[in-house]
């Protein structure tokens, strides 16, 4: 039977995956920024704040996942899972909100103008956005070859889609133009702005939830209370209560009922057991198990 990768190696893979990114993104900038100072085209501009704002998100993700990965200490209890949250919070409130406003502040009084923008070397623009849609495809294959992908994987798999249409935009915009109608090209500036704007909205929801310790969801309550209810000894299971601490780190506290007049010893060894048959059905790694005689008076 095939195993799925441990945290560490999944974790080591993520984190070479996002320095691919980073350093894509870092290319893609600068040949984005080059050739609109050469064609003029806005859409271009565009792409290249949305790269920008790119370059900030998987910095802020690539930070967060070499941080996060440092243990417990007397200060985090539950270790530094949430330092992935509070990156992406960052990134989405204080630049990624920021750049989409920009772009509609530049695009959309070019809508109205009725003065022509000038354009050159659009076939240069057109070889430049189709060489990014392959660059930007290569981390997205990076990604999609890590079995298991954790959050970080998986929003940073989201941002490269998002990239991917931003740049079809900007195809369809610079075609627009070479065809008679520079209307587009504003046109295709708004919708990249869009999708920053969605992104970051989507970014700041997610981890706003995280931070604030939202619930692994009710499959994960019934298959923890399988879990329990399956060691022989337990008659009960109540009381369950769990929050995300960090993207994959769940922190969970419930009671089990044994029989009466059990010895501390049996119950002991009954939680023990417990414990190792919820972290291996549910892979949470912080449980505090309460032992219970059958009938106690339960607390509210």
């Amino acid at each position: 039977m095939n195993q799925a990768p441990s945290p560490a190696i999944r974790g080591t893979s993520e984190i070479r995956a996002l320095k691919l990114a980073v350093a894509v993104y870092l290319v893609v900038f600068v040949l984005k920024i080059a050739v609109f100072l050469v064609t003029g085209v806005m859409a271009l501009f565009a792409e290249a704040f949305h790269t920008l704002s790119d370059i900030i998100i998987s910095g802020f993700l690539l930070f967060a996942a070499i941080w996060s990965s440092k243990g417990a200490d007397k200060e985090h209890l539950f270790g530094h899972g949430r330092a992935q949250g509070v990156a992406a919070l960052v990134a989405a409130t204080l630049f990624i909100s920021f750049t989409s406003f920009k772009l509609y502040e530049e695009a959309i009084p070019r809508l109205y103008t009725h003065e022509a923008a000038v354009y050159q070397n659009l076939p240069l623009a057109l070889g430049v956005i189709a060489v990014s849609m392959m660059i930007s495809a290569v981390p997205f294959i990076s990604f999609l070859r890590i079995k298991n992908r954790g959050p970080l994987a998986k929003a940073q798999m989201r941002e490269l889609i998002n990239d991917e249409l931003g740049l079809v935009a900007a195809l369809a915009g610079t075609l627009f133009i070479i065809w008679g109608e520079p209307l587009a090209d504003p046109v295709a500036a708004i919708i990249v702005a869009t999708v920053i704007a969605y992104a970051a909205v989507r970014l700041f929801r997610e981890n706003m939830s995280m931070l604030l310790g939202t619930s692994p969801g009710p499959e994960f309550i019934k298959k923890l209370e399988t879990a329990a209810r399956s060691v022989e000894g337990v008659v009960g299971v109540h009381k369950i209560l769990a929050e995300y601490v960090g993207p994959n780190a769940i922190h969970a506290g419930f009671h089990i009922e044994v029989k009466r007049g059990m010895s501390i010893e049996d119950g002991d060894r009954i939680a023990i057991e417990v414990h190792k048959r919820v972290t291996e059905a549910t892979g949470c790694r912080y449980l505090v198990i309460h032992v219970d005689p059958e009938g106690a008076p339960r607390l509210a």
